[in-house]
This record gives structure tokens, C-alpha cells and sequence, in this order.
């Protein structure tokens, strides 16, 4: 199976919405226009992974993170990685992880993300683990914002876990 690796254009987006669950992620076009017109001024790099003719997976390099802790030390945040469930376990997430990193690597010594902490996530907090990525010790964080002792969260896509990695 080849895995190519291409940055986001319009025509992806065609063929994201077509698939109304895609990656159980149901953003409508406007979401990936936002992030298209996005990439087009530098703030991000949105990488698709293409086996065939068939969108795979992707991911996205935020070069300014929204995370507090990120942000403060010019930290390139990785986000929504996401791989269609017949093409899991087949190096698409390893791809756009190499993809994602190698551009990161060029621009900062440190690589960082956000992990959600529930069942579903399992497998990308296991990918993170194996790829060198840490906990930066700050806890869990709810909406970027520390959840402390005794505070009632929901645990949801917003309950995160952020790690980082150092550029070997």
C-alpha cells in the first residue's frame, strides 16, 4: 500500500464532506475551508494521506498553539490526527506523523499535543507513547485550563492530556 502525503486543497474538502461520518468527525466544509484559508497564510499545515484516490487520514500543524503552556514557548501543536478505520494499523498515522514532525523539526526544537483520555483515544496515546512523546507534566487540562483536585469535568474531547517531544 502506498501512502502519499499531500497538503489540504479544496478538493479534499469535496471529498471529506462526502462522507458525512468521516473519521467520526463531522465537521462540515466551512470547518476545512476555515482551516484551508488557514494553511494559505501560514498559520498551519493541514496534511492529508492519500492511498490511491482515497483519503486515508490527517492531521494538522498548528504553528502558534492555542494551549497556554504551547503558545508561551513557541511550541508547533499537532492536531487532529485522525485515519479511516479501514486503513488503521497500516502506517497512515505513522506517515502523517513523520510528515507532521519532519516540518515541525525544521522550525522548532519540540513537537507538542494534546491526547483525549478516554477509551477511544487509546490507540493515538499509545502511537504518542511509542514516538517519544512525554507528559509536560501540567496535569490534565480542560479547555486548555488545569482541571485541579475535586473539580467535576466532563470527559470529552476537551479533557486532554498535552505531551511533548524533543527533536533528537
Amino acid at each position: 500500500m502506498t501512502i502519499k502525503i499531500k497538503l489540504l486543497s479544496a478538493a479534499d474538502i469535496l471529498s471529506i464532506e462526502a462522507k458525512p461520518s468521516f473519521l467520526n468527525f463531522n465537521a462540515p466544509a466551512p470547518y476545512f475551508e476555515k482551516l484551508l484559508a488557514a494553511q494559505k497564510k501560514g498559520e498551519i499545515v493541514f496534511l492529508v494521506a492519500h492511498v490511491g484516490n482515497v483519503i486515508a487520514g490527517f492531521v494538522y500543524v498548528k504553528w502558534w498553539a492555542d494551549y497556554p503552556p504551547f503558545a508561551e514557548q513557541n511550541i508547533p501543536e499537532i492536531r487532529d490526527l485522525r485515519v479511516m478505520a479501514e486503513f488503521r494499523r497500516r502506517g497512515v498515522a505513522t506517515a502523517l506523523m513523520d510528515e507532521a514532525e519532519r516540518r515541525i523539526f525544521k522550525r522548532s526544537m519540540f513537537a507538542g499535543l494534546g491526547v483525549g483520555l478516554y477509551t477511544d483515544y487509546g490507540p493515538a496515546q499509545k502511537l504518542y507513547i511509542k514516538r517519544g512523546y512525554i507528559p509536560d507534566g501540567r496535569g490534565l487540562m480542560y479547555h486548555n485550563h488545569a482541571v485541579s483536585p475535586g473539580r467535576d469535568v466532563f470527559v470529552d474531547d476537551d479533557l486532554l492530556l498535552f505531551l511533548t517531544k524533543t527533536h533528537k
